[in-house]
C-alpha cells in the first residue's frame, strides 16, 4: 500500500468491537484518573503505554507502516468516544494518522515512514507539529522560519508557537521558508529531532484548557539538518501542511463532538437527580429547552463531521468540509458546554464536576487549529467561488 492508499472500511462487527474497548477503556481506566491528572497538567506516562499495547494510537495508519488501518469514518468514531471522557487523550490517539503523521504517511520516504511514523503509530514514541509562529498564527504561507542550504544539507533559525508535546515529543514536523517573498512557494517541511542542538522548547504552564497536554514555544536557533530531514521535496511544504491540518481539523471536530456529548449526558444526568421545589429539574420546561437545543447541536455537528471523514475516506482534501465540520463542532461544544454549567447550577463551577472542565476546554476548542473566525472566511470564499463559477461569472 502507498502513502496515498486509503484503507477498506472496517467490517461492522470489528468496528464495534473496537469502539466498545476504547469506551470500556475510558470509562474503566480514564474516568477515575482524569481530574487528577488534569490539576496535575501532566498525561500519566503507565495509562499512554497502555493505550499503546492496545493499538490506540494506530488510527489511519496502514498495518505496514505500523497501524491499525482504520477507515477515517471509524477513526472519528473512535477520537469521539475517548474525548467524551478526556480529549486530551485523543490529540495523541489521533497525531499518527493527523497533524504529525499524516505527512510522513503521505510524503515521507520508506525510510522516514520506518524510522519515524511506524514507532509514532505504535505509540512507542510521540511526535509534534510546529506550525503556528508567533506573528503569523495559522497562517502557513506566512511562515517566516527561514531555512539555509548547506553542503551537507540545511539550517533552520526561527520560532513555533503553542507547541503540543513539547515533554514528551521525539520529533517535530515543521515547516521554514527559504525566500518569505516566495509565500508558500517558498515553503518546506523538516521532521527535526526533539534532541538536536539548537532546539529550545519553552512549555506554557496553568493555561485555560487543555491542561494535561504539554504545550508552548519551539525556538530554533541555527539547528544543523541533513539531508533525510526534508519531508518531501523543497517548495512542497504547504501541500505537507495542508494534507496534516486538515486531518488534524477532522480530530478536533471529532473530540469537540465528543466533549459537547459528555455535556450533554452530565446534563441529562444531573436533571433528573436534581431536586427543586419538590421535582426534577427535569421537569421544567426551560431545562428541557436546553437539553433539546443541546441534543439537536451535537447531532448536527456529529454528521458533519462524519461527512468530512467520508469525503477524506474518497480520498478528497476535504478542505471545505474539514473547516465546516471544525467550526460547527467546535462551536457546539462551547455552548454545550456553557448550558450544561448553567443546568449544574452552582455545582457547575466545582471541579468536582467534569462541566467545569469541559467549559474551560471548550473555549480552546474555537482557537486551535485555525481561530473560528478563519474557518469562517475560508467557508465564504468556497461558497461565493462556487456560487461564481455555477453563474458563469
Amino acid at each position: 500500500m502507498t502513502g496515498n492508499a486509503v484503507a477498506e472500511p472496517l467490517a461492522p462487527a470489528e468496528r464495534k468491537q473496537f469502539l466498545r474497548l476504547v469506551r470500556e477503556f475510558a470509562q474503566e481506566k480514564v474516568a477515575p484518573r482524569v481530574q487528577e491528572y488534569d490539576a496535575a497538567e501532566k498525561l500519566p506516562d503507565d495509562l499512554l503505554a497502555e493505550m499503546a499495547g492496545l493499538g490506540f494510537f494506530g488510527g489511519v495508519v496502514p498495518p505496514e507502516w505500523g497501524g491499525l488501518g482504520l477507515d477515517h469514518v471509524t477513526f472519528s468514531q473512535v477520537i469521539e468516544e475517548i474525548s467524551r471522557v478526556d480529549h486530551c487523550l485523543g490529540v495523541l490517539m489521533s497525531m499518527p494518522s493527523a497533524l504529525v503523521g499524516a505527512g510522513l504517511l503521505t510524503f515521507g520516504t520508506d525510510e522516514q515512514r520506518k524510522r519515524w511514523l511506524v514507532p509514532l503509530a505504535e505509540g512507542r514514541i510521540f511526535g509534534g507539529a510546529g506550525v503556528t509562529e508567533p506573528r503569523s498564527g495559522s497562517d502557513v504561507a506566512g511562515t517566516s522560519t527561514r531555512y539555509e542550504r548547506t553542503r551537507d544539507g540545511y539550517v533552520l533559525h526561527g520560532a513555533k508557537a503553542w507547541i503540543t508535546n513539547l515533554d514528551r515529543a521525539s520529533f517535530f514536523v515543521t515547516f521554514a521558508t527559504a525566500d518569505p517573498s516566495l509565500g508558500r512557494r517558498g515553503l518546506s517541511a523538516f521532521i527535526i529531532p526533539a534532541d538536536a542542538p539548537g532546539v529550545l522548547k519553552e512549555p506554557v504552564h496553568n493555561k485555560l484548557g487543555f491542561r494535561p497536554l504539554c504545550t508552548g514555544g519551539l525556538t530554533l536557533g541555527g539547528v544543523e539538518l541533513g539531508e533525510e530531514a526534508l519531508l518531501g521535496e523543497e517548495g512542497q511544504g504547504f501541500a505537507v501542511a495542508m494534507t496534516a491540518v486538515e486531518r488534524g481539523r477532522l480530530s478536533v471536530a471529532s473530540r469537540a463532538v465528543g466533549l459537547a456529548q459528555s455535556c450533554l449526558d452530565a446534563s441529562v444526568g444531573y436533571a433528573v437527580d436534581r431536586v427543586v421545589f419538590g421535582q426534577p429539574i427535569a421537569n421544567f420546561q426551560m431545562v428541557q429547552h436546553k437539553i433539546a437545543n443541546m441534543a439537536v447541536s451535537v447531532q448536527a455537528a456529529r454528521l458533519l463531521t462524519q461527512q468530512c471523514a467520508e469525503a477524506m475516506q474518497r480520498g478528497e482534501r476535504a478542505r471545505t468540509e474539514a473547516s465546516m465540520a471544525k467550526l460547527y463542532a467546535s462551536d457546539t461544544a462551547q455552548s454545550a458546554a456553557t448550558e450544561a454549567v448553567q443546568i449544574h447550577g452552582a455545582y457547575g463551577v466545582s471541579e468536582d464536576y467534569g462541566v467545569a472542565r469541559a467549559y474551560r476546554d471548550a473555549k480552546v476548542f474555537q482557537i486551535v487549529e485555525g481561530a473560528n473566525d478563519i474557518h469562517r472566511l475560508l467557508i465564504a470564499r468556497d461558497a461565493l467561488a462556487t456560487a461564481g463559477r455555477e453563474s458563469g461569472s
